[in-house]
């Protein structure tokens, strides 16, 4: 065993299954961590939640930093460079659970709304591991997609890019995948604030499942107000976890910053990091995703009325993953007025059940409807 002491935020999945073989491990709650609980820390595991930078860092012992999240604004990148400690992150590792949710919301919309997804436009804002992989799932389910990414399009990446504002005014569904960045010629902050926000077009669904400050909440709320059309979908929110109750309200789909909440993603981030650290200490890697995950999921169809083969893939969607239910347990915390919503939002993140990938489920039915068999293969499942 490693000598090391590691501190680790208390919601990294099987963080002793991966780090215990280290050293030390000791837990600590991601917004609350303190500078004076690093001092003597080798390794510092944290979630977005928590800001790592000189103020956290200074004076502690710490020789490594790693996220197990796909974002790193929360992360000062060149104080740990200037101070020569290591970092990993985990990019890509909820990708897949993140499109799951935009499949699930749009889907659920889909069923509630009564309209077909195939008949939509959707624009991708942000075309990395996360909008590439909602791109191509869409595209294989026949959706024509519009692909926004200043900084692909300066690189001369493969694929056609439009404008924000082009897309905007095109799009019958916008989903958001773009980093937070505050400041230079690719600022996100506020990227859709009240202007841009006006040129949506009639009935469109915005969906947040990304950043919750790329979009001005207090623009959003005004504009939901003035304008019942408009469907929005947030899983991130500015100022979290004290949220607005008043945007809760007016959303049609709100969740505690869960997208990339799946088992599979979860484990994901660890390893990613985990592998990181063996390698930067130069210790063989003991731990794998593979020995810790369960069976894959296996579902039956529900025996639910349905129009359509479409119908019935947008059911079983649902069946893979309820957004509703982490909808309504959202709003039923934001309904206890002696509750403190934002301890609520953390505690349901902090207790979210198990929940599996789509690619991960396996649907017990013997299809006689090629269109249905070709449409769920589409958007994922197996069949």
């Amino acid at each position: 065993m490693a000598d090391l002491k590691i501190l680790a935020d208390e919601n990294i999945t099987c963080v002793d299954d991966y780090f215990g073989h280290l050293g030390e491990v000791e837990k600590f709650s991601g917004r609350a961590l303190s500078s004076s609980q690093v001092v003597d820390a080798d390794i510092l595991l944290v979630r977005s939640v928590t800001q790592v930078n000189e103020s956290l860092l200074r004076g502690s012992s710490v020789r490594f930093v790693g996220t197990c999240t796909i974002g790193m604004d929360h992360i000062d990148r060149s104080y740990l460079q200037k101070n020569g400690i290591g970092f990993a992150a985990a990019p890509g590792c909820n990708a897949n659970a993140v499109v799951d949710y935009v499949l699930s919301a749009m889907t659920r919309l889909a069923l509630d709304q009564g309209f077909s997804i195939g008949d939509k436009r959707v624009g991708i804002v942000g075309v990395g591991n996360v909008g590439r992989r909602l791109k191509q799932r869409l595209e294989a389910y026949g959706v024509t997609c519009f692909c926004c990414d200043p900084p692909l399009q300066r690189q001369g990446k493969q694929g056609v890019f439009i404008s924000l504002d082009e897309l905007l005014e095109q799009a019958d569904i916008i989903s958001l995948h773009t980093p937070l960045s505050d400041s230079g010629v690719d600022q996100t902050l506020h990227l859709l604030g009240g202007d841009r926000l006006q040129r949506l077009k009639p009935n469109a669904i915005i969906i947040n499942s990304g950043r919750g400050p790329v979009i001005d909440n207090q623009a959003l709320l005004k504009l939901l107000e003035r304008r019942a059309d408009i469907s929005a979908v947030l899983d991130v929110w500015e100022n979290e976890p004290d949220i607005d109750r008043h945007l809760l309200q007016k959303v049609v789909i709100a969740t505690p910053h869960i997208a990339g909440y799946s088992l599979e993603g979860k484990l994901a981030g660890t390893e990613m990091v985990y592998q990181a650290v063996c390698k930067f200490f130069s210790i063989v890697a003991q731990q794998s995703m593979s020995a810790l995950l369960p069976a894959d999921k296996e579902i039956r169809p529900l025996d639910l009325p349905y129009e359509n083969s479409e119908h019935r893939c947008y059911q079983l969607v649902q069946q893979c993953y309820d957004i509703a239910s982490d909808d309504r347990g959202l709003r039923d915390l934001a309904k206890n007025r002696g509750a403190t919503l934002a301890a609520g939002f953390d505690q349901m993140r902090k207790d979210y059940p198990v929940r599996r990938e789509i690619c991960r489920t396996q649907v017990a039915s013997n299809f006689s409807d090629d269109q249905l068999k070709a449409q769920l293969s589409a958007l994922g499942l197996r069949i």
